[in-house]
């Protein structure tokens, strides 16, 4: 059965990151018997934002310089092509963006103690906690609920959150990351060799992983 290392390099709150999640399985879910082995890596759009977020307008308008016409424009786009990959960007849910550094920690948590498939259940929730129902993903009592949602131990899940365990581990990752030259999500690795970037369309997802198939190495 043909199956594929995917390291993929996001953050939570980057709605193209979801888009692109959902493009990439979608793709190979078109490859008959073809599994991914899916990694999620931490990148923070936003490493010194404050504890209490920001108005996601204002914040967008600072970075971008983008006017209220044409933020409108890429939420709809957006929602579109959220929609038709099955994950909802409810309108207003993303009222504020905020810190994701203890999100990450957990993902990483999540892989390293219990494996690729609790980590993807882990960031697929966070993603629809923020982009569908509005939640603050900085908050430790929501990622704590998630945490256990996703099948994590509470009592060792929240001692992660009040200390600073795999912070460094974190950072480290990230530092790796821009030393790689990647300085966008999101970013995607195909067995270590092949880097795609942006919320890539499902066509564009299957040509490549069906090119990388045809590699003598794929086992």
């Amino acid at each position: 059965m043909p199956f594929m290392r995917i390291d993929f390099i996001s953050d939570i709150v980057c709605p193209w990151c979801a888009i692109g999640l959902y493009s990439l399985e979608a793709a190979a879910a078109r490859i008959p018997g073809l599994e991914l082995d899916l990694h999620f890596h931490p990148f923070e759009l936003n490493p010194g934002m404050k504890p209490e977020g920001q108005d996601i307008e204002e914040h967008l308008a600072e970075k971008y310089g983008a006017s209220p016409a044409a933020l409108a424009g890429t939420r709809q786009a957006i929602r579109e092509r959220g929609a038709a990959l099955g994950f909802e960007f409810r309108p207003g849910a993303r009222s504020r963006i905020y810190n994701t550094r203890d999100a990450h920690r957990l993902l990483h948590w999540a892989d390293e103690a219990f494996g690729g498939a609790v980590q993807r259940t882990l960031k697929v929730a966070m993603l629809k906690a923020y982009f569908t129902d509005g939640r603050d993903v900085s908050n430790h009592e929501v990622l704590l609920s998630l945490a256990t949602a996703a099948g994590l131990p509470e009592a060792e899940a929240r001692e992660l959150l009040a200390g600073t365990r795999y912070a460094e581990e974190v950072a480290a990752a990230e530092a790796e990351v821009h030393a790689q030259g990647i300085h966008a999500v999101p970013a995607v690795i195909v067995n270590q060799r092949h880097l795609i970037q942006g919320g890539q369309s499902v066509e564009v997802f299957e040509k490549l992983l069906r090119q990388v198939m045809d590699e003598p190495h794929l086992a």
